[in-house]
């Protein structure tokens, strides 16, 4: 049987939360103080709707003090017109290029206003791990760390080998199976041990990064037990339900699945929209790195360097913060041909 447990690291500027699998990361909930309160899975409310698009069968419509949102129309909804009022619930957060999407609740009364917060990221992994407590300390910071760099991963191993690519293009996710050096003497048998391991990883993964939508297997060999994968497909992305669609294997040997976004991309976080590390969250990195070589020698001077976005990302953002829990006992000093993902804490 699977065994689930939840890490949560509260650190300068940053709660961070992260839910293994079988000991690999499965989920990574970050949350910053800058953060769009209303802006979230799980806020509920009651909203003006600002425009109807009748030809895109959906509705913008705004929390108070909110951004714009997406409320699909559905048959069985009362007319909507604009100025008027509903209740609802914010299904998906906003993505770089995409608006938040919301679900209809109900006809709005009274005036606009935000009924229920978004779920702590505390609240969050009680959801998924509902037995006992999370694990805080170091444990859950190590956690956070492999959580970030497996998000940050494209290629994953399976058990038994051979690996997956996971890619996300703006259309799809792209999941390609390779059996690598699996035992290949029984052809078709490696083929299909390999296709079933590679959805219940690439669910993992998926549910890590944060992707949703459109996911297209490229399987590996030929003359598919589409049975077997389709019940192993339900199984792996159980967790993702309601929403989950699985369709059947195709004459080119792909599986197609529709998955419901629950949260924009964690790598929205963690990079910039060009594909760079983001600044933002190394200066979290270079304020963990602060703690850790503080607690290891208490007292004493530390120097932190850094390239300059990230130096000036962490003085707006964390420097108060560290100087609270550490004194004012260190330096940051930018480096003008550091790249952001570069960081360094010594003793001067």
């Amino acid at each position: 049987m699977s065994e689930r447990r939840a890490y949560l690291h509260k650190g300068v500027g940053e709660t961070v939360g992260v839910v293994t699998l079988d000991g690999r990361p499965e989920r990574l909930f970050v949350s910053w103080p800058t953060d769009d309160p209303l802006d979230a899975e799980g806020v509920r409310g009651v909203a003006r709707i600002k425009s109807v698009e009748k030809t895109f069968a959906s509705a913008f419509v705004a929390l108070p003090g909110g951004r714009d949102v997406i409320l699909p129309i559905r048959p069985d909804m009362p007319k909507l017109v604009e100025g008027g009022l509903v209740e609802i619930e914010i299904k998906t957060a906003s993505r770089r290029d995409k608006a938040a999407v919301a679900r209809f609740v109900g006809e709005g009364a009274g005036e606009p206003r935000v009924l229920a917060a978004a779920p702590s990221v505390e609240e969050r992994l009680r959801q998924v791990v509902k037995a006992g407590s999370p694990t805080t300390g170091q444990p859950a910071l190590l956690a956070v760390e492999e959580a970030e760099s497996d998000a940050l991963a494209t290629v994953f191993g399976l058990p038994g080998g051979g690996d997956i690519a996971v890619e996300e293009t703006r259309a799809l996710t792209a999941v390609d199976v390779d059996l690598g050096g699996r035992d290949a003497t029984d052809s078709k048998r490696a083929a299909r041990q390999a296709n079933m391991a590679a959805l219940s990883v690439a669910a993992r993964v998926l549910r890590l990064k944060g992707l949703g939508g459109i996911v297209v297997f490229d399987l590996v060999g030929r003359g598919h037990d589409g049975q077997a994968l389709t019940t192993a497909a339900r199984n792996a992305f159980a967790p993702d339900n309601p929403g989950v669609g699985i369709g059947a294997i195709s004459k080119f040997g792909t599986l197609e699945m529709i998955v419901p976004r629950r949260a924009p991309p964690i790598l929205d976080r963690l990079l910039t929209s060009t594909g760079a590390p983001n600044p933002r969250h190394a200066a979290r990195r270079l304020a963990r790195a602060l703690e850790r070589e503080g607690r290891a020698d208490p007292g004493g001077r530390l120097e932190a360097r850094c390239a300059p976005a990230v130096a000036e990302a962490f003085m707006a953002e964390l420097d108060a913060g560290v100087a609270e829990r550490l004194g004012r006992r260190f330096a940051v000093s930018p480096q003008s041909d550091w790249p952001a993902d570069r960081l360094e804490v010594r003793v001067p």
